[in-house]
């Protein structure tokens, strides 16, 4: 889901050109742009994969970039280092729960809009469910990799951010933007932190103790005082 750094001690994050950064809509982009996005998508995938199999220690971006089928310096060309390169990967989960947060017309309960999207999000498709299975195996990996974690928290905050400008045309123009921003962040931490408890558990992908349950619970217990909810 995207399904989504610093390394040890003192280190900061790494900037990258943030090949997670949400891409144009697929009818904009060039076939150049179509190409380069699927190639990240497969560096990514194939990072998720090892990572999950080996950890973040036993992968090297040599492996990386030999699983996903690509030479080395293509890899090094879209990320500085192995933990970067799973960034698309979980970013993607963000861009689709903002895109059914969009579809919600303006004046619509915001907490209902909010839950619609979360649910939906995590809970729909064949495609959804495997993406949650390597999201949980990639946090599992990221709890004994610093570096890796720095990725996940600055792909939510990349997300958060993006959230703003869709709550806000959903809340009207006269709404006050603190209250936009709080409630961004805290739908963005409600599903981080739901998915971040799933991970640690081998609950399933849907019914009691699955991301969308949790991810609610999350949310309600964050906003439930917010006076843009009531």
């Amino acid at each position: 889901m995207s399904l989504p750094g610093c390394a040890a001690g003192t280190l900061h994050p790494v900037r990258s050109p943030r090949p997670y950064s949400p891409q144009a809509s697929p009818g904009a982009q060039s076939l150049t742009e179509r190409r380069k996005a699927a190639t990240q998508l497969d560096i990514a995938r194939a990072a998720c994969e090892l990572f999950a199999e080996h950890g973040p220690d036993g992968t090297t971006a040599e492996d990386i970039a030999h699983r996903a089928g690509v030479a080395l310096r293509t890899f090094y060309r879209y990320f500085r280092n192995k933990q970067e390169a799973v960034a698309p990967l979980l970013a993607g989960g963000g861009d689709a729960w903002r895109a059914l947060l969009a579809e919600e017309d303006p004046g619509t309960p915001l907490a209902e809009a909010l839950e619609r999207a979360v649910t939906r999000s995590l809970s729909e498709m064949q495609a959804v469910e495997e993406g949650l299975e390597v999201t949980r195996g990639l946090l599992r990996a990221a709890a004994g990799d610093q570096a890796l974690r720095a990725v996940w928290y600055r792909v939510n905050q990349d997300s958060e951010e993006h959230l703003v400008p869709v709550i806000a045309r959903l809340a009207g123009p006269d709404t006050d933007p603190l209250e936009v921003r709080l409630l961004a962040a805290a739908a963005t931490d409600a599903i981080r932190v739901a998915l971040e408890l799933w991970s640690t558990t081998d609950a399933p992908v849907s019914g009691p103790g699955s991301p969308a349950e949790l991810a609610v619970r999350c949310l309600r217990g964050l906003t439930g005082a917010m006076p843009l909810l009531r």
